[in-house]
């Protein structure tokens, strides 16, 4: 008999139908509202779940007591209580390779756009504002040949570090919780302290994951820290900035600006005193957002899925549960 699996996440025809033919599969376009009346409904007889973007919490676990796997189509896990999923011998998978250099590519887009002031000068261009040659007033500043500094150098901050020592001759100071030595040799990379990074960057660079360590990990403090021309750029998670000190240092001149795309709330709310800032450049979240990243994610969630419901390892755990 197939087991069943709870998908909350669209998928192309071709996954659902390799889904479909595998499992007995209930799929809900929507878990706000009916929607996630229709997933609590439906977890009773759930051997799996497939999706995203969902605090998977006790009170849902509870509903669900054959549960075997959840399947995110994330590589970022902070929806999830990793200790009380194993605790519950419940396998929690992510999607970690797939989207590391598209969202490399939006970390370095959102630098180059935050530095040479593109969105502010293309909108005043739109709005037939530009009367006159450029002058001072609307220059931005280098990328080439400045310091690059990644905060967690995983994949992509590897990714990150390899665009801007190969492609813009940058020096790379880094901090993560261990040196890379791959990263010392490939990139000319340094690994250092959180605050003498910030002290020597002229961007800073957010790639690290969320966790209770990491929430407010740049404040104040840091913020206080950083040059007076540098730039953030943040594609971790919104949390991770302390997003009150973050708009005061903008708001005050302490830094010259910031390039995000991901929010304390998001999406962020239109009341937001970062969206009338013209020193930051603000995106939705589009970090792994391609055609061709999103289906890679998605096929890749749906193996990790398949994987488990048939007894074998999937190819990318994010708990280790009791052998």
């Amino acid at each position: 008999m197939k087991k069943h699996v709870v998908v909350y996440k669209k998928l192309s025809a071709p996954l659902m139908e390799r889904l479909q033919a595998q499992a007995e599969v209930t799929f809900i376009d929507d878990v706000k509202g009916e929607g996630l009346a229709r997933l609590r409904d439906a977890l009773p007889g759930a051997h799996g779940l497939l999706g995203a973007s969902l605090r998977i919490d006790s009170s849902l676990l509870d509903l669900a007591p054959a549960l075997e796997v959840i399947s995110s189509v994330s590589v970022g896990i902070d929806n999830y209580d990793v200790e009380e999923l194993t605790r519950r011998g419940i396998q929690l998978t992510h999607t970690p390779d797939v989207l590391t250099e598209t969202t490399a590519d939006t970390g370095f887009a959102l630098l180059m756009a935050t530095a040479r002031r593109v969105v502010e000068l293309a909108a005043m261009v739109r709005a037939g504002q530009w009367q006159a040659n450029i002058g001072p007033a609307h220059f931005g500043t280098d990328v080439h040949g400045k310091t690059l500094g990644i905060v967690g150098m995983g994949r992509i901050g590897q990714a990150l570090a390899q665009r801007g020592h190969c492609g813009f001759n940058m020096p790379v100071l880094y901090h993560s919780h261990r040196p890379r030595p791959e990263a010392d040799e490939r990139f000319g990379a340094r690994h250092c302290s959180l605050d003498e990074l910030l002290a020597g960057a002229d961007f800073v660079c957010l790639t690290l994951p969320l966790t209770e360590q990491t929430r407010g990990l740049i404040g104040e403090r840091e913020l206080g820290l950083m040059k007076p021309g540098a730039i953030l750029v943040n594609i971790a998670r919104g949390p991770v900035v302390d997003e009150p000190a973050l708009i005061a240092a903008l708001e005050q001149g302490r830094i010259r600006g910031a390039g995000l795309d991901v929010f304390t709330q998001e999406p962020v709310a239109t009341d937001s005193p970062l969206l009338r800032m013209a020193n930051v450049v603000a995106t939705p979240h589009i970090g792994s957002a391609t055609e061709e990243t999103r289906e890679a994610m998605a096929a890749c969630a749906v193996d990790n899925l398949l994987a488990v419901l048939a007894g074998q390892p999937p190819a990318n755990p994010a708990n280790r549960l009791p052998s």
